[in-house]
């Protein structure tokens, strides 16, 4: 395996995942990016919101119904082809949502490219503690940070608490981008990658 065993990954709870699975195309943009660009990408959000599920449906093509509670973090990486034949690696750090590993979580966004907030639209509770969690950004990310705010479970709009509205006003208040996403059925999981990558800030001119 090519992880070096920093301070932060002995933090966290190693995933095996590390896929190069390219996409043609995820996206119709013609950002200009280095064909090697890395990018390190921060999910935020209550436990039990669907973060990892998020992940494992954008790398892998599943869901799993049974996913275990992340322990500190997970980290997983997906590669994926731009139009112009260049590519763009996620290195995702898939944070722990209890309250006792929130002290951790800064470890991971200080210097994080982009940062993904989640919240689960049958809970209200989670979509307060996603707001928290802006506010953090906005303190102590990086300035130019790309933040988006999704709100998962949209399979269970029978169910819904918190408005695509409220969504919307967050997000926008913010200065953010928001999508609904489905885990279970991969509704917008690609999407929010998709605009992600839309919004990478262009490299400087050699």
């Amino acid at each position: 395996m090519k992880y070096s065993l920093s301070k932060k990954r002995k933090l966290c709870s190693l995933s095996k995942y590390d896929l190069i699975s390219p996409l043609h195309p995820i996206c119709d943009t013609d950002i200009a990016v280095s064909p090697k660009h890395h990018l390190q990408l921060v999910l935020l959000g209550d436990s039990g919101v669907g973060k990892s599920c998020i992940v494992l449906r954008f790398v892998r093509g599943q869901f799993d119904p049974t996913s275990k509670v992340t322990i500190g973090a997970s980290f997983l990486s997906q590669t994926i082809a731009l139009q112009d034949s260049t590519t763009v690696k996620f290195e995702i750090w898939d944070t722990a949502g209890q309250e006792r590993y929130a002290a951790l979580a800064p470890l991971y966004y200080r210097g994080a490219a982009v940062a993904v907030v989640v919240y689960d639209i049958t809970s209200p509770e989670s979509f307060a503690k996603a707001q928290y969690w802006v506010k953090e950004l906005q303190k102590h990310g990086s300035p130019d940070i790309v933040m988006a705010l999704v709100g998962n479970k949209a399979d269970l709009d029978e169910k819904r608490e918190v408005t695509t509205q409220d969504g919307i006003d967050c997000a926008e208040k913010n200065g953010m981008f928001f999508i609904e996403t489905s885990a279970k059925t991969a509704d917008n999981i690609n999407q929010l990658f998709e605009e992600i990558a839309k919004r990478l800030p262009r490299p400087s001119a050699a």
